[in-house]
């Protein structure tokens, strides 16, 4: 995973409040195998090293077949 990616993550933080399939960003690259993840919740920016096996990266790729009415 690289700066910037958006993320989601595979299992649940709760001491942190944290849902599965909570979306965040990575907002710098640690030690092989974690990152840093900035996560919005309610009103409240949390961020916090996290293990890249516990995120999946999330992709945006427009559907290019649904042409607007």
């Amino acid at each position: 995973m690289k700066l910037l990616d958006v993320v989601a993550l595979l299992e649940p933080i709760p001491e942190q409040h944290l849902l599965r399939g909570q979306v965040g960003t990575v907002v710098e690259e640690l030690e092989p195998g974690y990152v840093e993840v900035e996560f919005l919740v309610g009103d409240d920016y949390i961020t916090l090293a996290v293990a890249e096996d516990r995120l999946m990266p999330l992709h945006y790729a427009p559907n290019k077949s649904i042409r607007a009415a």
